[in-house]
């Protein structure tokens, strides 16, 4: 018998055309004046127009903070609170990447001025309520609408994250006419992390539980059947709602189940590098799921139908490891992203620095199977250089 505890989004919408509902969602969780979260290119492109019409047709008035950047330091969630305390704002949409569904999350308890930001930072240190907050992703990655979760940047290359389960939304919107147009890397490398995220929730050290490997399967499913159509084809409207499915069932179950080396080593590529996260995370999964393979290549042998439904059979199962890690560096080349540190300007002399600040990622880092030393660490940028 397994003990465990799940949480997760109140409420999750997935139909396409669903962004067009918002004003009644906002309704019905008693909003009046609304603050929508988002970045400059989110409006540039008019992923919002339908939901401000939506807002319109119900009378609810809002304003627009559209200065949510990657890795977003601590200074842009702190203005855009300030801006929602000054408009006696009663409810937040996020809407965008993982970044503005993030900031969203702590503006919408900030907005109660009953805790400072770095009070937060940590697990379960937020003792403040929040206000209704609905999140809405336009990529298919980060699951970041279904977790506890916000990450800060909160120096030139460190990053803080503020876990707790009071930053869970009251409704989750996963609409995929907001993921069209996507440039082909970003869908890929997002799709990616999705993967990943189901990958090492499934493999947790001392979380992993029934619940969140049923998730987990069901995610790598649909990810791992759609990402190159989503990819590649980006018009297909079933394989990108497919893929934000993927990403919210993926997020659902790390939100529990929670990741590990591979995300450990992947935050120091995006703080001295600027790497996108997903991309971070792509360059460095082959190389930990070799590293694991003497404690989870059982683990990774029943994941293989999920990825490989009709070529499930009729290899080792010690080699299931290798088998992943090739699978995941042939889809990034496929999906055109790049496959070593080096294409990304990363050079021998780096890899010490890197090693170290992934060190430094303790909280991910206990949840591998195996154990991660400075050497190890080191062993694996090597690898992926």
């Amino acid at each position: 018998m397994v003990n465990f505890e799940f949480s997760t989004t109140k409420r999750v919408v997935s139909e396409l055309g669903a962004l067009t509902n918002c004003g009644l969602y906002c309704q019905q969780l008693d909003i009046h004046r609304l603050l929508i979260m988002t970045d400059k290119g989110i409006i540039q492109h008019g992923l919002i127009d339908d939901l401000r019409s939506s807002l319109a047709a119900t009378n609810i008035t809002h304003i627009i903070f559209d200065e949510v950047v990657a890795d977003p330091p601590q200074s842009i969630i702190e203005k855009a609170a300030r801006l929602a305390i000054e408009n006696d704002i009663d409810g937040i949409i996020g809407i965008g990447g993982g970044s503005s569904l993030d900031c969203a999350k702590l503006v919408a308890v900030l907005v109660k001025q009953k805790q400072s930001l770095p009070t937060m930072f940590g697990i379960n240190n937020i003792v403040s309520s929040r206000c209704p907050l609905i999140l809405i992703p336009t990529t298919a990655g980060t699951g970041s609408e279904v977790t506890p979760i916000s990450i800060v940047t909160t120096g030139e290359t460190t990053k803080m994250g503020v876990v707790s389960a009071v930053l869970l939304p009251d409704i989750a919107i996963l609409d995929a006419n907001l993921t069209l147009g996507l440039p082909q890397h970003i869908s890929a490398s997002t799709g990616i992390d999705a993967m990943v995220h189901a990958i090492e929730a499934y493999t947790s050290k001392f979380k992993k539980n029934p619940y969140c490997d049923m998730l987990a399967k069901q995610a790598l499913t649909l990810l791992s059947a759609n990402i190159e159509e989503a990819s590649l084809q980006g018009a297909n409207l079933v394989a990108r709602q497919n893929m934000l499915l993927g990403a919210c069932l993926a997020g659902q179950a790390f939100a529990n189940a929670p990741v590990a080396a591979v995300h450990a080593l992947a935050y120091p590529l995006g703080g001295h590098f600027h790497i996108s996260h997903g991309l971070s995370n792509a360059l460095v999964l082959p190389h930990v799921l070799r590293f694991n393979a003497q404690e989870a290549n059982h683990l990774y042998a029943e994941l293989i139908p999920h990825i490989f439904p009709t070529n499930a059979l009729g290899y080792d199962e010690s080699q299931s490891s290798e088998r992943l890690a090739d699978y995941f560096y042939n889809l990034s080349h496929t999906l055109e992203l790049p496959t070593t540190l080096s294409a990304c300007g990363i050079v021998e002399n780096d890899l010490p620095m890197l090693a170290q600040d992934a060190m430094l990622q303790t909280r991910l880092l206990v949840n591998n199977p195996r154990d991660v030393e400075y050497e190890d660490a080191l062993k694996i940028y090597q690898q992926a250089l």
